[in-house]
């Protein structure tokens, strides 16, 4: 029995990488499913996520925490949403302002984290550890966001973030100068955008400006008159629980991928147990990955990891994960990138989502993508 079981420990040898000019990133993810360490885990996260893709009938969520926009993560995101690789993203509302301004023309700037931030104040300029941007740039897009963007919305009506990001990217679709943005790439293509603390972000306080606005203004926008008066524009925050909730409780497949942590993933883990207790049945996510820098001794749920997540009922015992420790930087783009490779051409049943009202239909289609 003690020799028969060391056999089993010592079935499968590590393979060394070997380097050759030309190979594909997906060979190279390939071949690091046999060596160690994070770099094991990384090939596992691709290995689980193509599974997602080629599982029928499954919506798969991303979390999106950090600064990725600023990093140059949106062009990557983009890409997952158009080829459909996620079907809801949940996000911070600071990467989709970020999304919005480089959609607008503005640009984040390579910079040094090894400078005095007193000079960068001086100069109105902002920093996230080693790139730039501009302040100012940053004051005349939220006011086209108070001024402009607002006129999209009705007074009273209680919106879901899904609903003002919905509007946004057909805004920017109008009027951006980039098309080739994240909310665009989710207007167009019937991804639902979700973010649990809007007012946590440069987009919901440019809003509540348009509702503090004193006095009546008359402005021109794109040549036309336009009298600004004082605005009662809602986001419902539990509107956002009901719709998320929703979409698991009507679905029968689930896979979560998270890039970092935060109220994202949280937000995402939440819809497993609510749906469950609204269905009666067991509703935890069937696919599980993470890219986190976050440990798990703290506490936080950003460090959380999926076996103690199952205790909570938010992945269900046979579930698929795995973690990769690592800076998102880093591991995404090799991630995406080995899966275009695996994905060349993708035929995949996507989810449709239909909203009326209150109420969610859920269809899927099969589709080339």
């Amino acid at each position: 029995m003690f020799y028969k079981m060391k056999k089993v420990f010592l079935a499968h040898p590590t393979e060394p990488i070997e380097v050759w000019p030309g190979k594909k990133v997906n060979e190279l993810t390939k071949e690091m499913l046999a060596i160690g360490f994070q770099g094991r885990k990384l090939a596992e996260v691709t290995e689980i996520w193509e599974r997602m893709i080629r599982r029928k009938n499954i919506v798969i969520w991303l979390g999106l925490a950090g600064a990725m926009v600023p990093a140059g993560m949106r062009k990557v995101i983009s890409y997952l949403i158009k080829r459909r690789m996620i079907d809801v993203l949940v996000t911070t509302g600071a990467n989709m302002y970020h999304d919005f301004c480089e959609a607008m023309g503005m640009k984040h700037y390579i910079g040094t984290h090894m400078i005095d931030d007193n000079k960068l104040r001086k100069h109105k300029v902002d920093r996230i550890y080693d790139v730039f941007a501009d302040e100012e740039k940053f004051y005349k897009l939220d006011t086209i966001i108070t001024n402009d963007f607002t006129l999209m919305l009705k007074d009273e009506y209680p919106y879901s973030s899904r609903e003002v990001f919905y509007l946004l990217g057909k805004y920017l679709w109008k009027y951006g100068k980039e098309k080739d943005s994240i909310l665009v790439s989710a207007y167009k293509n019937n991804v639902p955008v979700f973010c649990p603390a809007f007012g946590d972000s440069c987009i919901g306080f440019s809003i509540m400006l348009a509702n503090r606005r004193k006095k009546e203004k008359v402005v021109k926008i794109r040549g036309q008159t336009v009298t600004l008066k004082r605005r009662n524009i809602i986001v419902d925050a539990l509107k956002d629980v009901h719709e998320t909730s929703s979409i698991r409780e009507k679905t029968k497949y689930s896979g979560v991928i998270y890039i970092g942590g935060g109220t994202p993933k949280n937000f995402i883990q939440q819809t497993a147990v609510i749906a469950s207790y609204q269905t009666r049945h067991e509703k935890s996510h069937n696919f599980a990955i993470q890219i986190t820098t976050d440990m798990p001794q703290w506490g936080g749920l950003s460090g959380c990891t999926f076996e103690e997540a199952r205790s909570w009922g938010k992945e269900s015992k046979g579930a698929k994960i795995a973690t990769c420790y690592a800076d998102a930087t880093v591991a995404l783009p090799i991630v995406v990138q080995s899966l275009a490779d695996r994905f060349e051409k993708l035929r995949r049943n996507v989810p449709i989502f239909r909203w009326s009202g209150k109420k969610l239909k859920v269809e899927f289609q099969r589709m080339k993508l």
